[in-house]
């Protein structure tokens, strides 16, 4: 059976999903810390880094797999989002409107029907 339109031209490896989920999971953890120390003043240096770094591995297996993903919305968004988590760490004063910003713009991108986040910004 040959491949769908949808995967052909894309790469593989062994155990690349149990890594994203992985991945996925420990981000994850790092929003929820994130908000919880702003809600209520706690740490958020290492719980930022923990969402920088594995927000960093999940965008590179995701461009490795698929390279056509930068210059999708949904892959342009990304790298955006990453410098917002970077800017949180380094401006903490706007660390709140930055999080709860990103957290809307996130759930509505990943959430978008599949012809807008696969929208082609850049050839």
């Amino acid at each position: 059976m040959p491949p769908s339109p949808k995967t052909q031209n894309k790469r593989d490896f062994p155990g690349r999903r149990w890594l994203s989920i992985a991945l996925r999971s420990l981000h994850l953890v790092g929003v929820v810390l994130v908000g919880a120390a702003l809600l209520g003043g706690g740490e958020r240096t290492a719980p930022g880094l923990l969402m920088l770094l594995t927000g960093v591995g999940l965008y590179g297996i995701e461009l490795w797999c698929n390279p056509k993903h930068l210059g999708e919305l949904a892959g342009v968004f990304i790298p955006v989002k990453l410098l917002l988590v970077v800017a949180m760490l380094l401006v903490p004063g706007a660390a709140a409107l930055l999080f709860w910003g990103l957290l809307i713009a996130s759930s509505a991108v990943s959430h978008a029907p599949g012809n807008v986040r696969h929208i082609r910004i850049f050839n």
